[in-house]
């Protein structure tokens, strides 16, 4: 039996290190670019990731195009990236306490065909101190980061809880991602 051949590489669009991280943790064979696609706060992550991938689909030729939106969600309010270390301690604040969506919208597109997700992972944080907040948000990791932490890093000793997919909050709904490259390339990526 002839060894199959090799899987093309997924073209990622996305600027996320801990995409790229989960995708080699995988096994994942995958390329980056950044994408073009500024994201707007007030569209649903399905928007986004579509988006996306849309804006470097010219650039994949026959490569499958992998693009990904997570956004935090509490109250039907949408927390993005804080604009700055008031606007993340206020976040933090916020979600103190309390139990919140990550929400993930996932993009895989062919020439052929093109799927939209979404995954939900609930977090529940535990009640932070004015102490908590400062020594956090000082950490700077919040930057960049929808809803002003990272559960991957120091952000952990904020969560007391998580159900549901931990990648996703770290900022790839693996399992989802998994489940779909199986369905629509069985074998190809190691899965299915």
């Amino acid at each position: 039996m002839a060894d199959a051949a090799p899987a093309p590489p997924l073209l990622l669009a996305s600027r996320s290190p801990q995409r790229r991280a989960i995708l080699e943790q995988l096994g994942i064979p995958f390329e980056v670019m950044e994408p073009p696609y500024e994201e707007d706060a007030t569209r649903v992550v399905r928007e986004h990731a579509q988006g996306k991938a849309h804006s470097v689909a010219a650039h994949a030729g026959d490569r499958p195009v992998l693009a990904v939106d997570t956004e935090v969600v509490l109250d039907g309010l949408i927390f993005g990236k804080p604009a700055d270390a008031t606007e993340a301690e206020q976040m933090l604040e916020e979600l103190s306490g309390k139990t919140h969506v990550v929400m993930s919208g996932l993009c895989l597109l062919t020439p052929a065909w093109e799927v939209v997700e979404h995954e939900g992972t609930r977090v529940t944080f535990r009640d932070l101190t004015p102490r908590d907040l400062a020594a956090y948000v000082a950490t700077g990791e919040w930057a960049g980061r929808a809803g002003a932490y990272a559960i991957q890093g120091r952000g952990a000793a904020l969560v007391c809880a998580i159900e549901g997919d931990y990648l996703n909050v770290v900022g790839l709904p693996a399992a989802l991602l998994v489940r779909l490259l199986a369905e629509r390339f069985a074998g190809t990526y190691g899965f299915g």
